[in-house]
């Protein structure tokens, strides 16, 4: 990876990670009738209600990944063509 994109996937990442982060106990908590995303330390929670949020956490992380790379590397080949 050159030195570039270096600069913009790193910062990008990060805010990203941290937006989606926000996004998803936002869903969470709309999905569960307001309670916080379990933990899976939690034996008050069910193996079902962890392993969802589990589930939908990683979807919902893998999902805007997807479309951070795509974007990058969209825009890395328009510059290449120009």
């Amino acid at each position: 990876m050159d030195t570039r994109k270096l600069l913009v996937v790193k910062p990008v990442g990060l805010l990203a990670g941290s937006a989606v982060g926000v996004a998803f106990r936002s869903l969470w908590r709309k999905a569960d009738g307001g309670r916080e995303v379990p933990d899976p330390a939690d034996t008050a929670r069910s193996w079902r209600t962890v392993l969802l949020a589990a589930a939908l956490q990683g979807a919902v992380f893998a999902l805007v990944h997807a479309v951070i790379e795509r974007s990058l590397a969209s825009r890395s080949e328009q510059g290449q063509s120009g």
